[in-house]
């Protein structure tokens, strides 16, 4: 039962459940006013724990000031994650943005928890799911034409001009403005909202219940503290096991995945067979060409280094017959080879995100154009090739 007869404002939520007493506040990530009643509270209170919304690369990220300096980017690629690193520089791009506007770092009220349960010798609890699962979740939840729709409109809503009044300042200053944007996204791609905010509420709630200690003070982002504070009354134990597990492709996206490629050179030897050799070896050079094109100008347009440009071109019409890696990829890693980024680019990444021209100037930048272009132009050959090769097969 939730009761707070302790004079706290209203984002302060306390929960009695039998010998324990959970104090919930939720703030806005870009909220001085929220660290310094985070500070109140946990001073007056001295709970026995003190349980966070972070994970332990978010609270590295958080308190390392130089977290971008000490990216492996190569490594990143190598593993695939190039996508899941692009998620969370929108997200972080989009609280600097207007953390900058309201004179506040993002996460300043999380670091505060830290600092003072440091203070006071009072034990943390990172309690929040490791973020590049919750991020993965959300990629793979996500359909392909989703994908593009939340990288299209999430990065072109950053480099929206919006003249933020004195009202609104005020406003955004008392919530949570990651999850009011999450809230947003959950409109038009209702499964990103799901991955990012309601399976947090689970796993951060259920995180408090296992914490140890009769009195606990958990400090969380406002948009999550109603669907915690629902968790917590409710007597079912969640199984965590489940939300913490990357979903597996579904078995339609790999016979797509598989399907294509095995059509096409099936294709391919049949047109060779019924028709001649030489009608199959047009057939393989449209291939070759509506791939490598699309995916060779996606990469120049990036502004990617020459060879980058020649590895786009070749490596297209070769991935897009396997589902295990995308020429994006590959043209990726040659361009972080022969252009890596320097240490300064790092430092003002989340910043020179925002800026449209800006993703041509600093090479970390121009890395994820290179992969995202010329990653849509080998979809859109592998499309193209696909509809032309089959067709020719039933002329």
């Amino acid at each position: 039962m939730e009761n707070n007869n302790r004079n706290y404002p209203e984002d302060v939520h306390i929960i009695n459940k039998g010998e324990r007493e959970y104090i919930l506040i939720g703030t806005a990530h870009i909220s001085r006013q929220s660290a310094d009643l985070v500070r109140e509270v946990i001073e007056k209170e001295k709970p026995d724990v003190v349980c966070v919304e972070l994970d332990e690369k978010r609270f590295r990220a958080l308190s390392e000031k130089n977290r971008w300096e000490n990216l492996d980017l190569k490594q990143i690629i190598k593993e695939k994650q190039l996508s899941t690193l692009i998620i969370n520089l929108v997200l972080a791009s989009y609280q600097k943005k207007l953390g900058e506007k309201l004179g506040v770092a993002p996460g300043t009220e999380l670091l505060e928890a830290t600092s003072v349960a440091k203070e006071l010798n009072i034990p943390i609890e990172l309690c929040d799911r490791e973020v590049r699962i919750t991020l993965r979740r959300a990629w793979h939840s996500m359909s392909f034409w989703q994908k593009l729709k939340f990288m299209f409109g999430g990065v072109g809503s950053l480099f929206e001009k919006q003249e933020l009044t004195e009202e609104k300042l005020a406003e955004l200053r008392s919530k949570d403005v990651l999850s009011e944007m999450m809230e947003g996204l959950g409109k038009t791609l209702p499964v990103l909202k799901k991955v990012l905010i309601d399976e947090r509420d689970t796993y951060i709630a259920e995180k408090m219940k296992n914490a140890a200690g009769k009195k606990i003070v958990s400090v969380v982002g406002a948009g999550h503290a109603k669907g915690i504070v629902n968790h917590i009354n409710n007597e079912n134990k969640a199984a965590l096991e489940e939300i913490e597990k990357i979903p597996p492709s579904s078995p339609l996206v790999k016979i797509i995945g598989w399907g294509i490629p095995a059509i096409i050179l099936g294709s391919i030897f049949y047109i060779g067979y019924a028709k001649g050799f030489a009608q199959a070896g047009d057939n393989a050079l449209f291939w070759i060409l509506a791939n490598g094109i699309p995916s060779a100008i996606g990469a120049a347009i990036a502004f990617g280094h020459p060879l980058t440009i020649l590895t786009a071109f070749v490596a297209a019409p070769i991935t897009s017959l396997s589902p295990l890696i995308g020429a994006g990829y590959v043209a990726a890693f040659v361009q972080a080879y022969f252009r890596p980024p320097v240490v300064k680019e790092f430092k003002t990444v989340t910043a020179d995100f925002n800026k449209p021209l800006m993703w041509w100037k600093n090479k970390l930048l121009r890395v994820f154009l290179v992969f995202i272009l010329s990653s849509l132009g080998s979809v859109v050959g592998t499309y193209l090739g696909f509809f032309k090769i089959v067709s020719n097969v039933f002329q």
